[in-house]
């Protein structure tokens, strides 16, 4: 049985490969451990001046393999799956403190946790394939791996608008909204990953194309009216007073999500524009150990992952619903 995570030097490059393709890369625990580990080796190592990470085929990370975590949660093994967020969340940190360029090939899907695996890094380079998206709220579920740090931090309030609504940016727009660096044809990608180890960083600007015109360029005016909003229900009432199909659209995507869900990811993107990485991988921590023992994540993995039938029995139903109480008390000091 082939290793679902490859490590090996190549030239001055420290390589690591996900090798999991039938299950788009999704990340199990003992991938995690693996990752950080080699991170950390080469952080270490004098002779690896970069990282690069990337996958074979089918995308290049999914997401946690949140099957196996809602099946831990029904066996009642809740120190498992608490540890695997632990677990990934040091290896998110283990990125961003890495001390060195960690390049990300990016040819396919993008998601969750493969976010956290590569937005952390230095360089992130997305092919005309790459689809990035924070779709948590989907699954009862938060924008997490580090997303509360780097959502607030996308250009106006894009963050606010991708981590609630789930809404996928692909290829070149992925660069122009801040989840990519790079934009480079796929045709090109497999040229500049042998290249990276032998002439380093620098050629990646050789490889990179120029950017077409940002296909959200004409809905910016409208994000960051409403989703720059101070509430929820303030979001809602500034889309639903606005006419427009992507207003209209967007309104409809939130109000496809969990409720609950859509409430507490605000809170968390909220409070994540005024903290560092670690203190939002600690909160994310602190709030995901809350979250995943809830129905909504039970109900939400049940609906879009192990029967796919996509109808969620959301409890509360609708956004207005929510007890703002209840969301408050997820983000309560715990005792000392």
């Amino acid at each position: 049985m082939e290793q679902s995570v490859q490590v090996w030097r190549d030239g001055r490059a420290g390589r690591i490969r996900l090798n999991r393709p039938k299950a788009l890369n999704a990340l199990r625990l003992e991938m995690v451990g693996l990752i950080r580990a080699a991170l950390e080796d080469f952080g270490r190592d004098p002779q690896v001046h970069l990282v690069l990470i990337d996958a074979p085929e089918r995308g290049f990370c999914a997401g946690g393999d949140i099957r196996s975590l809602r099946a831990g949660v029904l066996a009642g093994d809740t120190a498992a799956v608490t540890g695997f967020f632990r677990a990934e969340y040091a290896m998110n940190q283990s990125v961003a403190d890495l001390g060195k360029p960690c390049v990300a090939l990016i040819d396919g899907i993008c998601m969750g946790g493969g976010i956290g695996l590569s937005v952390h890094g230095s360089h992130r380079i997305a092919t005309e394939k790459a689809v990035f998206a924070m779709p948590e709220t989907a699954i009862g579920l938060f924008p997490d791996v580090g997303a509360s740090h780097v959502l607030p931090r996308l250009p106006g309030a894009l963050g606010m608008y991708f981590g609630l609504t789930g809404a996928q940016v692909a290829g070149a727009d992925a660069v122009h909204a801040g989840f990519a660096s790079h934009f480079v044809p796929g045709e090109r990608l497999a040229a500049l990953a042998a290249a990276l180890p032998q002439e380093g960083i620098a050629v990646i600007a050789e490889f990179a194309s120029p950017l077409p015109a940002f296909s959200l360029h004409g809905a910016r005016p409208i994000i960051d009216a409403a989703f720059g909003a101070p509430s929820v229900a303030e979001i809602l009432r500034r889309l639903a007073a606005d006419s427009s199909a992507f207003a209209q659209g967007a309104l409809a995507q939130l109000r496809a999500q969990s409720p609950s869900a859509i409430h507490w990811s605000f809170e968390i993107l909220r409070q994540g524009g005024g903290r560092s990485l670690a203190e939002c991988l600690a909160a994310e921590l602190a709030l995901v150990s809350q979250v995943v023992m809830h129905a909504e994540f039970l109900e939400g993995v049940r609906a879009v992952v192990i029967d796919k039938d996509k109808s969620p029995k959301w409890q509360p139903a609708s956004l207005e619903a929510v007890d703002p109480a209840t969301i408050s008390s997820f983000f309560a000091p715990g005792p000392a």
